[in-house]
């Protein structure tokens, strides 16, 4: 009898999964970037003070972490939502659809620039993103012999360009599993490294080689993991003048009064150069639902509309304010539509 019973409730349970499952959690679940963070914080309170709905409960995992969390499956037990600093991998969307997520929507936010800012009492630097990557890659080229690296001598900022302070190099920034950490190795760091042209045509005979060398940073102590709170690294930054810190504009924009963000390739991280692309260091934003969830938690679908109306993303909506860089008009349509109509992402566009 009881094994009958086991073997009933287990098919209820599948029956009620496979066919908007019963929902024992009344509030949505979101996890992932530590820089879209802010921004769906806002979505949220506005969401549960103007519906009827619970305001959404968010934890700040980093991207790689929230894609690891949101992939592990479909259920109560699981996020509904996991917001990213860069764009799902092929291989996290794999491992999502073998965990039963099988259907997942892809919606871009809007855009953000990745700023290295220092204390507003120090001066202000002028790099190029040559001088990031011979600042902190693990290994750097050896004089002038094309091929050959050494581990990274650079001490002080002196040591890299002449032209920049004589101070120690100490960079606080993110730990490998932030997406704000994915996305500088490859636009500052990769973009730095590839003005050495042995190193640009190494992609094309060693693509393996050509990225460990890109992305690699050093460990020495010049770069200093500090965790996923990106107002910590603000916190550190206006206590130590002589440190950079690597975070997401929006943060920058909301310390103005304390720090000040560095001129990269001539351009400074200000909302037009990012929104027009002329600053060198910026990438989309992004946040990922499960169709799946959608129906049976309560206010996804309300939720997913806030967040994708013009008050919200659009050019003079809340989320600027914030600091966030609104997507071009026929852009912020497209997603909306793709969010009206639950589109889910296929493997072919990754």
């Amino acid at each position: 009898m009881k094994k009958v019973l086991i073997a009933s409730l287990a098919l209820i349970f599948t029956v009620g999964l496979g066919s908007g499952w019963a929902a024992s959690r009344d509030y949505i679940s979101i996890v992932g970037s530590s820089t879209v963070y802010p921004f769906a914080t806002v979505v949220a309170e506005n969401f549960g003070k103007s519906t009827k709905f619970k305001t959404p409960t968010i934890e700040s995992t980093g991207s790689g972490g929230g894609f690891k969390l949101f992939a592990a499956g479909v259920g109560v037990e699981y996020p509904d939502i996991t917001n990213a600093s860069r764009r799902i991998k092929k291989s996290e969307f794999e491992k999502a659809v073998a965990n039963g997520v099988k259907e997942i929507v892809e919606v871009k936010i809007g855009y953000d620039g990745i700023v290295i800012a220092n204390s507003k009492k120090a001066p202000l630097f002028k790099l190029s993103r040559k001088d990031i990557f011979l600042a902190l890659a693990k290994d750097v080229p050896s004089g002038n012999v094309a091929g050959k690296t050494v581990p990274n001598p650079n001490k002080t900022w002196k040591d890299v360009n002449p032209s920049l302070p004589d101070i120690k190099i100490e960079v606080l920034g993110p730990p490998p599993t932030s997406g704000t950490r994915d996305a500088f190795v490859e636009l500052a760091m990769e973009g730095g490294a590839k003005k050495f042209s042995w190193i640009k045509d190494l992609k094309k005979k060693d693509k393996k080689a050509y990225k460990a060398l890109c992305h690699t940073i050093r460990e020495d102590g010049a770069y200093i993991e500090a965790g996923e709170n990106d107002n910590l690294i603000v916190q550190k930054l206006d206590a130590n003048k002589d440190a950079l810190g690597i975070f997401g504009f929006s943060f920058l924009d909301q310390n103005t009064d304390k720090l000040q963000g560095a001129i990269i390739d001539g351009v400074a991280p200000e909302f037009d150069a990012i929104a027009d692309g002329s600053y060198p260091v910026s990438r989309p934003l992004f946040f990922y639902v499960k169709k799946a969830h959608v129906g049976s938690i309560p206010g996804i679908k309300e939720f997913l509309a806030e967040f994708t109306s013009e008050k919200a993303w659009g050019d003079d909506g809340y989320l600027t304010d914030k600091g966030l860089i609104p997507m071009p008009e026929a852009e912020r349509k497209k997603f909306r539509q793709a969010v009206e109509n639950l589109t889910p992402l296929s493997a072919s566009d990754l």
